[in-house]
């Protein structure tokens, strides 16, 4: 856990100070707070990789500062509940309020930093799906496409592509409102940089054409007279 940042919320000292030792031992910085005040600023104020929250605390216990932080738009910041309320129901009210693992008390340390470093992998590990999966992602108008999943969709709706009509409205997605010449397309989709005297350009434009078409009657790909082709939605 070098170099992480960790939010302990409880109010027990002599159960903090294991904690925070055992957390700053594995190159860990820990902020701590003993209620909900406190460990909401603190988490507001410092970028926080993982919290681990006390649930017997006075004012507001920890089911509901839980909530409140998911709430307020944590919704990916792992949460390590820590209680002596270990009974199945107190888990699954643990589980319920939003948090990620629950460790019932008495516990040992060792499993304590276990459970953190997997909760913090396992975010990082998302978040870079995420990161990699927004990269690849194109939107226009209602035309989505993820070309991480290699999938269109058409006002939410799946599109059903084959992989020319996929690679040809990604190249049209990518760059919107720009005239693409049929041998540009050739190239770019066929890898035919000559002409080929054939229409095979126009008859997978009219495919995926009336593909759009039929999902949402708008037209969406149009003809530049002379020219080429088009993505363009005026709604």
């Amino acid at each position: 856990m070098n170099g992480k940042q960790i939010l302990l919320i409880e109010d027990e000292r002599n159960v903090a100070d294991v904690i925070i030792q055992g957390l700053e031992e594995d190159g860990a910085t820990v902020f701590h707070a003993t209620n909900y005040e406190k460990g909401l600023h603190l988490l507001q104020t410092n970028k926080v990789d993982l919290v681990i929250l006390d649930v017997l605390l006075p004012e507001t216990n920890g089911l509901d500062i839980c909530k409140n932080f998911r709430a307020l738009g944590y919704t990916n910041l792992p949460i390590l509940m820590v209680t002596a309320l270990g009974g199945p129901e107190n888990v699954v009210l643990g589980l319920d309020s939003g948090a990620d693992d629950y460790l019932s008390k008495p516990f040992k340390l060792i499993e304590l930093k276990a459970r953190a470093r997997t909760l913090i992998r396992r975010n990082q590990e998302m978040s870079k799906y995420a990161q990699l999966v927004e990269q690849h992602r194109y939107v226009y108008k209602f035309i989505e496409m993820d070309d991480y999943k290699k999938v269109a969709y058409i006002d939410g709706q799946e599109l059903n592509l084959t992989a020319t009509e996929y690679r040809l409205l990604l190249l049209f997605i990518q760059s919107p409102q720009k005239v693409f010449q049929r041998s540009e397309l050739l190239d770019k989709i066929w890898g035919i940089n000559f002409d080929i005297g054939s229409n095979v350009v126009d008859v997978y434009v009219n495919y995926l054409r009336r593909k759009i078409e039929k999902a949402i009657p708008i037209k969406a790909i149009h003809t530049v007279i002379g020219m080429g082709y088009v993505l363009k939605i005026d709604e």
